[in-house]
């Protein structure tokens, strides 16, 4: 059964995993180690979440605003007020998002805006539909749909297939116990056949056969990562090492975001996307307080307008117009 602390779990474990693993991004495991040891705990004093939860909270007002009626187009115009217009900021910020914005300024809308980048398949959208899975709790098929329209503002095709994986993952922890349930709707909101759905079984596989977490890291760092690729933030490729460390986990919130941490690579969004799932399926209750409470009010280092946003409220009013959505469901 779904409830405001699952709800709270999810958008509090995306910033948890943000933060934590922002200030690996972009090191190998061996650069971390030789830096830091094991990450176990922020690193520093000063604490705060990227674009991954800044672009979450934007996802969320859109949701709030238009519910199941919301359409890319719809997206496009809350990016135009919150993001386009603003000068300055942008710390941070992923080259999915700021083609986006370039496109949208330049009035090219959805779905080109999202086709004609050159970063189309980023997990720029894959890390931010959270909220999409909170609003449709229960709902993974409408929670994929959703996404889908989301990402198409700045991504296309796998960039799409990996926000709908995230998106209908975490509607589904929010009313199950069972973390496998979680894998198998994520994989059912990804085209089989396409690169996401390879990769994210390739992932699974590899992290069932991992004897332990431990392992589970070190063969997925060698499994899955594009290390051909320039840059470490392909959807398919931390989509795959996000549900892989989850599953090999067993859901679990702290291994699950702290291996998230220590694979580096595109390791605040891998983090994020894996602490939104664990945290949806084990609710804010199960998330250590020291580290929910430092993150509870948005920085809007990157998205200037989302500074200062309470996601415990945020979370609730979620909740609410979820709840609000299904007693107009049960009237008819």
């Amino acid at each position: 059964m779904v409830t405001r602390d699952r709800c709270r779990g999810a958008l509090l474990g995306l910033a948890i995993g943000d933060a934590l693993g922002a200030p690996t991004e972009g090191m190998t495991p061996d650069a971390i180690r030789a830096a830091h040891g094991r990450v176990e705990d922020f690193l520093g004093q000063d604490v705060s979440g990227t674009d991954d939860t800044e672009y979450g909270v934007l996802c969320a007002q859109g949701l709030l605003e238009l519910g199941h009626r919301l359409t890319s187009h719809d997206v496009a115009a809350v990016w135009n007020k919150a993001v386009v217009s603003q000068n300055g900021g942008f710390h941070g910020a992923g080259f999915s998002e700021m083609v986006a914005i370039a496109n949208l300024r330049a009035g090219i809308g959805p779905p080109v805006s999202g086709n004609d980048s050159y970063e189309s398949w980023s997990d720029g959208a894959a890390m931010r539909v959270a909220p999409i899975g909170v609003f449709c709790a229960g709902e993974p098929a409408e929670a994929a749909r959703l996404a889908r329209e989301d990402a198409q503002v700045s991504h296309a095709a796998d960039g799409i297939y990996g926000a709908q994986a995230i998106a209908a993952a975490v509607a589904r922890a929010l009313v199950t116990d069972d973390y496998t349930e979680v894998v198998a709707a994520g994989l059912a909101a990804v085209a089989e056949d396409s690169w996401t759905g390879r990769l994210l079984r390739r992932a699974l596989a590899v992290a069932s056969a991992a004897p332990t977490l431990e392992d589970a890291e070190r063969d997925l760092y060698r499994e899955v990562p594009l290390f051909h690729y320039p840059w470490p933030d392909s959807a398919p490729e931390a989509v795959a090492l996000a549900f892989g460390l989850f599953a090999a986990a067993g859901g679990a919130f702290v291994p699950s975001v702290l291996s998230a941490v220590n694979i580096g690579r595109d390791s605040d969004t891998i983090a994020a996307m894996a602490g939104a799932m664990a945290g949806a399926l084990h609710g804010e209750s199960a998330l250590p307080e020291r580290w929910r409470t430092r993150v509870r009010h948005v920085s809007g280092v990157c998205v200037t307008v989302t500074g200062g946003t309470d996601l415990v409220k945020l979370a609730d009013d979620l909740y609410n117009a979820a709840h609000a959505k299904q007693g107009v469901r049960d009237e008819r």
